[in-house]
This record gives C-alpha cells, sequence and structure tokens, in this order.
C-alpha cells in the first residue's frame, strides 16, 4: 500500500514560527490547481504496480481551497490510480475557514479526516505565533468539526514562552474536551529563516527553553495515556484505531509520492523532492516536465533513516532487520553505539526491539544522530 500527498502551498498569512513552503498570494491559485492535477497524471506510471491507501491534503493551508479544488485533485487520483476502496483522505486545515457548510462539504466530497491546526486555546499564544484563528474560532470549530466527522487529529504546540505547566495543561484539557481521537503535538522550535527568530534576536520575545519544553513534553505523555491514548510516535497520539494512516506508513518506510512545490516522495530507493518555489514549478509542469532532484540512497542512508523513524515509534527498531536488510556491520555498530544509551536506561531492547525509555523518548532524535553511521 502506498500514499500520495499533496502540497498545497498558500496561507492567509505567515506563522512567526513556520519555515515550510507557501504564498500568501493567492493569484496564481487557478493555474496551481491545474499544475497539481497534470503532476498527478504525469507521475502515474511511479505508482503502475501500487495500491493507494491514503491521500493528504498539506501545506500551506489546504482549507484555503474552494471545495471544487480540491475535488478536482481526488477525481485525478482516482482516475490515473488504483485507489482502495476506503482510502483515508485528509485535509489539513486552519479554524478560521472551518465554517459548516465547508465542511460538510468537505465531507461529500470525500475528505475523511481532518487535521486541525489549533496549535494553543489561549488568545495571547496565537497572536504571539501570529496564528490567522483566535481563540473562540478555535473552539467554535470543534464544535461543529466533531458534528461532521469522526476522525479529527488537532495540533497543540508546547515549550511557548510564558507558558505554565498549568496553562498547558489546561491546554489539552480542553483538547480532550472535544472527545477529539488524536493529537499532534510539536515542541515550538526557532527555525533560522524565520520572523520568530528574529523576534527573538531583538528581544521581543524570550527564546524557548528546552527544560520547560521536556516538562511540557512528559504532561503530555502522562495526561494523554491516561485518557487511553497511545503514544504511538514522539510527536502523534492516537486512541485505538484513530493512528494517522499516512504518517504511520511513512515512518514504516511505505511508498509515496508527493504533489506540489516543496514536495518529497519515496520510493525504496531513493527520494526526490520538488523545486520550492511556485513560479519555477509552474513554467515546469506546464512544459510536462517534472521540476525534481533525485538522491538514490546509499545502504548507510537506509540505515539512518530507518533507526531515525524507528526510534520515534512504538514500533522501534528491530534488531532481526538491521541484521538481515543491512549486515552484521552495521548491527554490531548499533549495538555498540547503543550501549550507552542502554546503561543511562535512555534505550532498552525487548523481544530483539530496540526502544526508547520513558526516559529517553524526548530524546529520541538526538540518540538517533549519535547511532548513524557515515556513509
Amino acid at each position: 500500500m502506498s500514499g500520495i500527498y499533496i502540497h498545497i502551498p498558500f496561507c492567509k498569512q505567515a506563522c512567526h514560527y513556520c519555515d515550510f513552503h507557501f504564498s500568501t498570494s493567492m493569484k496564481k491559485k487557478d493555474e496551481m490547481i491545474l499544475a497539481l492535477v497534470k503532476e498527478i497524471q504525469l507521475r502515474k506510471e511511479e505508482f503502475k504496480e501500487e495500491v493507494v491507501e491514503t491521500i493528504y491534503f498539506g501545506g500551506g493551508t489546504p482549507s484555503r481551497l474552494l471545495i471544487e479544488d480540491i475535488q478536482l485533485q481526488i477525481a485525478a487520483i482516482y482516475e490515473n490510480y488504483k485507489v482502495v476502496e476506503n482510502p483515508e483522505i485528509t485535509l489539513e486545515a486552519n479554524p478560521d475557514d472551518l465554517s459548516e457548510d465547508y465542511l460538510i462539504n468537505l465531507k461529500q466530497i470525500g475528505i475523511n479526516r481532518l487535521s486541525i491546526g489549533i496549535q494553543s486555546f489561549f488568545e495571547e499564544d496565537l497572536q504571539m505565533m501570529n496564528r490567522a484563528h483566535n481563540s473562540e474560532e478555535a473552539m467554535k470549530c470543534l464544535e461543529t468539526a466533531t458534528k461532521y466527522f469522526d476522525n479529527i487529529s488537532l495540533d497543540l504546540i508546547y515549550g511557548i514562552p510564558g507558558m505554565s505547566n498549568d496553562k498547558w495543561k489546561q491546554n489539552i484539557e480542553t483538547a480532550l474536551s472535544f472527545k477529539i481521537p488524536h493529537i499532534s503535538s510539536y515542541a515550538l522550535t526557532v527555525e533560522p529563516k524565520t520572523a520568530l527568530n528574529k523576534l527573538i534576536q531583538t528581544g521581543k520575545i524570550a527564546e524557548p527553553k528546552d527544560e520547560v519544553a521536556s516538562e511540557h513534553f512528559m504532561i503530555l505523555v502522562e495526561t494523554l495515556e491516561a485518557n487511553g491514548f497511545v503514544h504511538y510516535e514522539l510527536s502523534n497520539f492516537g486512541r485505538p484505531d484513530y493512528f494517522s494512516k499516512n504518517n504511520s506508513a511513512y515512518w514504516l518506510g511505505k511508498k509515496y509520492i508527493g504533489i506540489g512545490p516543496s514536495a518529497h516522495s519515496y520510493d525504496g530507493i531513493s527520494r526526490s523532492w520538488n523545486i520550492a518555489n511556485n513560479l519555477l514549478y509552474l513554467k515546469a509542469i506546464q512544459e510536462n516536465k517534472l521540476p525534481n532532484e533525485v538522491e538514490v540512497l546509499s545502504i548507510a542512508d537506509r540505515y539512518n533513516e530507518y533507526i531515525m523513524t524507528g526510534l520515534r515509534t512504538i514500533w522501534g527498531v528491530s534488531l532481526d532487520r538491521i541484521q538481515a536488510e543491512f549486515g552484521q556491520h552495521y548491527f554490531d555498530y548499533l549495538l555498540k553505539q547503543g550501549q550507552k544509551f542502554i546503561d543511562d536506561e535512555l534505550l532498552f531492547i525487548k523481544g530483539n526491539i530496540l526502544k526508547p525509555t520513558s526516559k529517553g523518548k524526548f530524546l529520541a532524535d538526538g540518540i538517533a544522530s549519535d547511532l548513524f553511521i557515515l556513509n
């Protein structure tokens, strides 16, 4: 089973922390929709032996599109690919876009999962992050969305400067009050070329503290697990049967095609990425060219990627797979490098699976980088 990701490169305004590819101008929107449909058609041969299980509209802000724009792309996938009977079709959305009529229409065209960018239920946090919605819209959209959709995920950000533990708990409790079955939560990260970085450098916003983010993470894990959620990936929590199929496929190394400017693709052997420029993307697609770069992954690249994704998930890193797929040298290297983390009770081995302990989860990415092998 495989997936198709569609990158919608439009947003109402720029969030201070965001470094994804997007434009706040909708002038080229109609041309972009046609180009996305064309790329879907141009790449069908890549998946001629595959069956599509998930379709994911990400961005950017896909909910900036008209219903007919989304419907056109879904139709193009069904026309050009083999699709399972009930695929997971996710749309990322911002609360201010989700009117009742829009939600009803989304459901009618086949969207069956929403990923809503709440980030915080507190007005001061939303203003600091320059979010397009306010706290009232966050609450109202969830009240309405839960009437029409069962499979909903929402995003929350922790480690925000000035956010106390009590305030963070209130954010989590508010999310739980809507009976949401999936929560994705991320630490506020300062990327180099963002407005947030500039605001911190000029002293207008305090720098996020790792120790605060670590405390918030532990509160998040304890609270959600106590409420029946499974912590199935470092940043993702789902009730049983509500794990994201799209994201799980990525962590488990399944194939996917990324459509749109800046979108990435993976076929098990190589990785490719489209140009992160709307005008150059449009020009290339109009000339029937794919504006992408391709990297063939070495055995070390594939090993490193498996370590990174494996340690982030409940499935861990299979030592049997390391030995069978990568060989004795990689197996011995992993055990040697991992021993210090086992001794420090950050990693453990059970059933020949290497996993982070509760204490090691927050440090999983850093631990993984120490287990990487150089080409």
